[in-house]
């Protein structure tokens, strides 16, 4: 039986891969031509396959050696990543973060079972609380971090995350967006509503009725979800079972926001720069650009 290839020839085979030529590959390795040749001939014999078709100026590779390329940067990722991780010194100590509920079902879970799997012994405290009282908090001494939600960043201290709109959200299984006057769930007190989800209403002409009353984004959700009210959300934070609503619809954006990052002045710790470093990561992928409503 044939035993899965060595980490090295799967270096090797990056190497020739991301090269274009066994010469090239063994430069960058810091190996002879012969040796690198003789460890992809080990590789292939393994594999019973072969991986590269040799060409009059380099390779090139085979169809079974660009189905291998994805698993072997996967591997070496992978051991890369461990022997990072077992060289440094393990993190630990207290980490407290505040987050907006609006992400207490979506990028919130992603971030924290992350960052538990890989520092175990960091103890984080979770605030989920609206941008102004976390603010507040980390102003007291409260929190170490706080992701909060900001209209007009220039100036602030903290660090853009992303630029995110907000969208008008119905239900998959229900229609209320059809309804006349359309059915809102509002906040029972905020500026906000009033000053930017009912003004957007009404500068595009929207007949409205208040069907859903509540403090929490938790409330929003259930609103939306039972086909009580259409909501209006951070389109990331769009519940499962729920879609945006579009300007082909009828209904644009109600505005957008900057994801912020701040960070106590008080004074930081290694496990606090790790955390931090985890909500970039976690944030990156989904960064939106303002949308025209």
């Amino acid at each position: 039986m044939a035993h899965p290839p060595d980490s090295d020839l799967l270096r090797s085979f990056l190497a020739i891969a991301e090269a274009g030529s066994v010469t090239a590959a063994a430069e960058r390795l810091g190996r002879t031509q012969s040796a690198v040749s003789m460890q992809i001939a080990r590789l292939e014999e393994n594999l019973g396959q072969q991986l590269f078709d040799r060409l009059p100026r380099g390779v090139a590779l085979t169809a079974r050696g660009a189905q291998l390329l994805p698993y072997a940067r996967r591997v070496t990722g992978l051991i890369e990543e461990a022997a990072t991780a077992l060289r440094s010194r393990p993190l630990d100590g207290p980490v407290r973060i505040g987050i907006p509920q609006d992400y207490s079902e979506t990028v919130l879970p992603g971030i924290l079972s992350a960052f538990s799997r890989r520092y175990p012994a960091v103890e984080v405290t979770v605030r989920l609380d609206y941008s102004v009282p976390q603010l507040k908090a980390m102003a007291a001494g409260e929190l170490d971090l706080a992701v909060v939600f900001e209209w007009k960043p220039a100036g602030t201290k903290g660090e853009i995350l992303c630029v995110e709109p907000t969208v008008w959200v119905t239900s998959d299984r229900h229609a209320q967006h059809l309804q006349t006057p359309l059915p809102i769930a509002v906040y029972f007190s905020s500026d906000w509503c009033q000053a930017n989800m009912i003004a957007s209403l009404d500068r595009h002409g929207i007949p409205y009725r208040v069907a859903f009353e509540c403090d929490t984004v938790g409330g929003f959700f259930a609103a939306v979800r039972s086909g009580l009210a259409v909501v209006a959300l951070s389109r990331s934070t769009i519940p499962d079972g729920c879609r945006e609503l579009t300007l082909a619809e009828g209904f644009p954006a109600v505005d957008s926001s900057s994801v912020m990052l701040h960070r106590s002045s008080r004074g930081t710790s290694p496990a606090v720069d790790a955390l931090a470093e985890a909500i970039r990561a976690a944030f990156r992928p989904g960064a939106f650009t303002e949308v025209e409503g």
